[in-house]
């Protein structure tokens, strides 16, 4: 049987090696999971309550327009309910959109490294794919302007940027969106929202949509708010955009438990503050850890760090497997000589400090002998 040419050329995602599989392989009582920038405080204590009572209702179809999460995010978010879409996580949004707006015919234009999932839905939809390499960790906005043309019909600004955990700062979008084609869609991708938000320059890009109906935000209930497993994020765009690519998008593709427990972990913005703060205290341990090892990362305003160690990524990576610290190797991130660390908990953040401080000195010690 003959499928899409380029499929073939693309992997399925891998996620990080599971918890139990860790344990078995290095014989261990204690893995610790910081690779996939998971909120490691969880969720709401009010969300849990509410998936219970929802469990009543398991046989029934949810909600296909997610009705009462739609009214919830609308006033949270400030936009009319007509301006939302909901996806199976924000990937799906990105999905919806890929297939909407991109064929053989289009290209779309990209930071490289950034999320992959931009590029791998690209692929699919056998679009050409324009990546441009970031500066400094940041989006180079000039660059990404000269590669867009009359048959690009998106363009991907991921802000915070995963991997590197920078933002673009508002004049510099402002200065970007006015120059950006009307035809060509600018998909602001803020899964880390919560984490950035309140950066005195991070853009409010919500505020931008009445004047770039070409513009579309991307958020997800899966980092921040502790939800990762029940798979809900949204989109944010203008009515019209949305009412057209609404066909693409599968009918019940939000199940009830993620809608109910959304829209519950919504009301909760005290547990939101208190992750937001622990995750600043975290990340000030890594940079205390970096400046007295002179190593070099960039100022995150997510829930991770990514660390250049100036060795293969994958090296530090089992390193810290075989001691029960899963992280994410830089090698797969385009960044090949860093790793990617979740900001955990405190004590989690003091046994992973510890464990790399002991590498550090390993490799000092062998470069001396």
């Amino acid at each position: 049987m003959k499928v899409k040419e380029q499929l073939l050329t693309l992997s399925p995602y891998k996620p990080g090696k599971p918890i139990e599989e860790v344990k078995r392989q290095y014989n261990l009582d204690k893995v610790v999971k910081l690779a996939s920038n998971e909120n490691p405080y969880g969720c709401s204590a009010q969300v849990k309550a509410a998936i219970h009572a929802e469990i009543e209702n398991m046989a029934l179809y949810p909600d296909g327009y997610a009705g009462e999460l739609r009214e919830a995010v609308a006033k949270h978010v400030g936009v009319k309910q007509e301006q939302l879409i909901f996806g199976n996580g924000s990937d799906e949004v990105i999905q919806i959109i890929c297939r909407a707006l991109l064929s053989e015919e289009t290209n779309t234009v990209m930071a490289t490294p950034t999320f992959p999932q931009y590029r791998h839905n690209a692929v699919i939809e056998g679009a050409e794919i324009r990546e441009v390499p970031l500066r400094n960790g940041d989006h180079d906005l000039n660059g990404m302007l000269q590669a867009i043309d009359e048959q690009t019909t998106i363009v991907w600004v991921c802000s915070p940027n995963n991997p590197t955990g920078t933002y673009v700062k508002r004049e510099e979008l402002i200065a970007f969106m006015k120059k950006v084609p009307k035809t060509t869609l600018i998909v602001m991708d803020e899964a880390y929202y919560e984490y950035a938000a309140s950066e005195k320059d991070f853009p409010d890009t919500v505020s931008f949509l009445n004047e770039y109906e070409n513009l579309m935000i991307l958020r997800t209930f899966s980092k921040a708010y502790g939800l990762a497993s029940l798979r809900i994020g949204y989109g944010i765009a203008n009515e019209s955009l949305l009412q057209k690519i609404e066909p693409a998008r599968e009918p019940f593709n939000t199940s009830r438990m993620a809608q109910k427990a959304a829209l519950v972990a919504l009301q909760d913005q005290a547990f939101i503050a208190s992750c937001k703060k622990q995750n600043e205290d975290g990340l000030k341990q890594y940079y205390a850890f970096c400046k007295k090892n002179n190593l070099s990362y960039y100022p995150s305003y997510t829930n991770f760090i990514l660390i250049d160690f100036g060795r293969q990524g994958d090296e530090v990576f089992q390193f810290l497997l075989e001691r029960g610290f899963i992280v994410r190797s830089g090698n797969a991130l385009g960044f090949p000589t860093s790793v990617r660390i979740t900001i955990g908990t405190k004590e989690q953040n003091d046994e992973m400090i510890s464990l790399l401080q002991q590498y550090v000195g390993e490799v000092k010690n062998k470069s001396l002998v």
